[in-house]
């Protein structure tokens, strides 16, 4: 999409004197001097400052096409902070320089998009950032002349795409981040087009669309500050064991983490009964003890039978 209307041609001059009707002040050589309003041959107006002839200051130039342009001006030049309305809706507030949106500056265009960032000779420069209206996708990342090229990061509504854009496509290395929980490591190819037996070779040949090429599925990758490494949870285990020994000031307990769970080595809690004192292994020993008994009466009187038999 153009950042460029047709309207936004040079604005007629006024450096010579009676040209276009005015009204307004001027100085000691006749020169329009002051504020003032112009009508313009072309059938344009200008309401606002002027400095020996020539726009300079505040000021509105309203465009026989519909256009409006209000802010600064030097020299008849728009210069400083302005903002410009456009006959097709959209709408430019920002910086300007010598006629140019430059600077940092604010586009809403007809279609719903917008960018706000950095511009350069009334291109996107720099860094900035593109919403698209209908996805609610945007781009955040670096221009160049109006391209999308550099580091960048594609928002978009559950995943975001991270890594390097060229002439305006993703290129090279780059993972996708999923809201779920997981990452897609891989990168971007740029595939040559396959030529057909009757193309001559000095066709330059058609653009064709960058490939996605997967590499590894990994988890989210953790923020880690600089030269810190956190200890993992059996380091945090173990140094919470040795400050008990020392008679130290109690921790806070570690949470269950996956090694403990399939079975790795976990030290057994104070609180936890031991298989010695467990209240199922005295009930088990007592149970026996009693069969054993019962078996001794039965043989007794077993025996006593058998005798007055």
């Amino acid at each position: 999409m153009s950042d460029l209307g047709s309207e936004e041609q040079d604005e007629a001059g006024e450096g010579e004197a009676g040209v276009g009707e005015y009204d307004g002040d001027r100085n000691a050589e006749g020169e329009r001097h002051g504020y003032g309003k112009a009508r313009l041959p072309n059938g344009d107006t200008y309401e606002g400052e002027y400095e020996r002839g020539l726009r300079s200051g505040r000021g509105t130039y309203r465009f026989k096409s519909g256009a409006l342009y209000t802010g600064n001006y030097l020299q008849n030049k728009k210069h400083g902070k302005g903002i410009f309305f456009y006959p097709d809706g959209s709408k430019y507030s920002g910086d300007w320089v010598d006629d140019q949106r430059q600077g940092h500056g604010e586009y809403m265009y007809a279609n719903g998009d917008s960018y706000t960032g950095e511009w350069f000779n009334h291109k996107r420069h720099g860094h900035g950032i593109y919403v698209y209206k209908d996805s609610g996708s945007k781009y955040v990342g670096r221009w160049v002349n109006g391209i999308q090229e550099g580091p960048a990061e594609i928002i978009h509504l559950n995943h975001r795409f991270i890594g390097r854009f060229f002439n305006g496509k993703p290129l090279g290395r780059g993972k996708y981040v999923f809201d779920f929980g997981c990452e897609q490591h891989g990168e971007y190819i740029q595939l040559e087009q396959e030529k057909g037996e009757e193309e001559e070779e000095e066709e330059v040949p058609l653009p064709v669309e960058p490939t996605w090429k997967a590499i590894e599925i990994t988890k989210l990758t953790p923020w880690t500050p600089k030269d810190e490494k956190p200890p993992s949870p059996r380091e945090a285990s173990l140094e919470a064991a040795a400050a008990a020994e020392t008679g130290e000031e109690e921790m806070p307990p570690v949470a269950v983490t996956e090694e403990s769970a399939e079975g790795g080595d976990v030290e057994p809690s104070a609180h936890e009964p031991s298989e010695g004192l467990s209240p199922a292994g005295d009930a088990g020993e007592e149970g026996e003890g009693r069969r054993e008994e019962e078996a001794n009466e039965v043989r007794e009187d077993q025996e006593t039978t058998d005798l007055g038999g």
